[in-house]
Parts: structure tokens; sequence; C-alpha cells
């Protein structure tokens, strides 16, 4: 999809005021967000900058939707006259977060375009997640911060991207029998998705159940199990046969392949 075709470029286009955003951004915004237009939603933006995101928003979500904007810049009163809820705030605070959402209660999306440091993500993320309906979303933008030396002081280990992979296996561990985390938010978080320079958390409590086996009870053809055989050519088969043994010295060719796929996570 050409970026200057989509709804949000054309809405980015129209504002009134100075918006600054990458052209890979447009084809996502209206992949996950398209479903939200002309409906009653509240659209919660950080980072206002110079407002022109504001208007872009609000031309593409429509009227109904209530835009909110947070930023730490008290400048950014002036767009109040427009009809937007803005508040002058932290994103790395906590408490602000609590006063936030006691006074609006869940939202449906929320988009942290802010600081952009790894506490002010992460932050962010934590108190979020649990507010938002399901069905929403939360969006935070340029996270290439994490792999950014000046300024931003990465990589690190404790690094915004770091922690959206340890929620991967935070949401891995609704399987039984996978040890669980000490701090989670799967009961939140239903999916993932990993885009370049953009990561996405969608909610959905209902789907997001501990998982368990299910099967259906019909006839079963007791199929064998393959996935340990030996090939005739290979060279443990020829070992095997040789000493006469039953085993098919599984442990040791796992460690033989996890050596052969190192290159893969180079």
């Amino acid at each position: 999809m050409n970026y200057k075709n989509t709804l949000t470029f054309k809405a980015f286009k129209k504002s009134k005021y100075f918006s600054l955003k990458y052209i890979n951004y447009f084809p996502i915004y209206d992949t996950l967000l398209k479903k939200f237009r002309n409906k009653k939603i509240i659209f919660v933006e950080i980072g206002v900058f110079s407002g022109g995101s504001l208007f872009m928003w609000r031309n593409f979500f429509g009227k109904k939707a209530k835009i909110i904007g947070i930023d730490l810049n008290p400048d950014i009163k002036r767009f109040r006259k427009y009809g937007f809820d803005i508040l002058v705030g932290d994103q790395s605070s906590e408490e602000f977060w609590k006063k936030f959402f006691k006074k609006y209660g869940k939202v449906d999306v929320i988009l942290d375009d802010g600081g952009h440091t790894n506490y002010q993500q992460i932050i962010t993320a934590n108190s979020c997640v649990p507010n938002i309906k399901d069905g929403g979303v939360l969006i935070t933008e340029d996270v290439h911060t994490s792999y950014i030396k000046n300024k931003w002081y990465n990589p690190s280990k404790h690094s915004f991207i770091n922690y959206s992979k340890k929620l991967i296996d935070d949401i891995n561990s609704r399987y039984p029998g996978i040890k669980k985390h000490k701090f989670s938010l799967n009961k939140y978080i239903y999916s993932i998705q990993n885009f370049e320079s953009i990561s996405v958390f969608n909610i959905d409590r209902k789907l997001s159940q501990i998982n368990k086996e299910v099967r259906n009870n019909k006839l079963s053809t007791n199929p064998k199990e393959f996935r340990a055989n030996l090939g005739k050519n290979s060279f443990f088969y020829k070992i095997k046969n040789f000493f006469n043994t039953k085993t098919n010295f599984t442990y040791l060719i796992f460690l033989i392949n996890s050596f052969k796929l190192k290159n893969f996570f180079k």
C-alpha cells in the first residue's frame, strides 16, 4: 500500500498545524485503527508536539471520537479551544496515570509518541494496558530508540524492545507448565504485533485465557512418532547399528543442531 493512498496520510495532510511522521507508519495506522473510525471512542495521544497530529486524528476518526492529548509542555493548553481534552502531565509518573484513568475510565486507543525513553515507554505500558478496553490497542511508536546509543543510552538490558520481548514470553506462559512471570500483563494482552519502529499490544481479557488441551474423542489411527527417527545415511544411524543400541541420540543431536542454529541468532 502506497502511504499516500492511506486514510491517515490524507488526514495528516489536512491538519491545521505542523506534524512529523514516518512514511511507514501510515499503512500501519490504517490497518490497526480503521475499525474505530466514525465511532464513539476515547483516543489518547501522548506527545502533542506542535499539535498537528491532534487534528490529524480528529480528521481520521471523525467527530464522535474524544481526542485527548498529553504532553509535558504547558503550551499545549492552547489546543483546548479546538475541543480537544488537553492534559499537562508526565507519562513516566504512575500517579499521573492513576488520576487520569480515575477521571476518564477505560479508553479505546493509546498512542505513545511521547519521550521515547525506556522508562517513559515502560511505565506508560504498565500503567495503561490494564486500563484499555477489550478490542483496544496500545501503540508504542519510535521503538527504534531501543537500539540507539546517542541520547537514548541503548542497547540496554532494560530497553523497551527487550521489555516487549519479555511480554511475548509472558503471553506464552499462559500455556500450562511454562514458568510464570512475577510481573505479568498476560490477562490483558491477547497478542503483540511488531512493525519497524512500532510495537502494538492488542487487549482482550476474554481471549487471554489459560490455555488447555481439548480433544474431539473420535477414532485415532495411533500414528507413529517419527521426529526422533534417524535417516539411514546419517552418521548416528550407522553408530546405532554398529553398537546395536536402542538410543536415537536425541539429546546429542539437539546439542549439535543448537550449535548449527547459532548463525541465525547473530
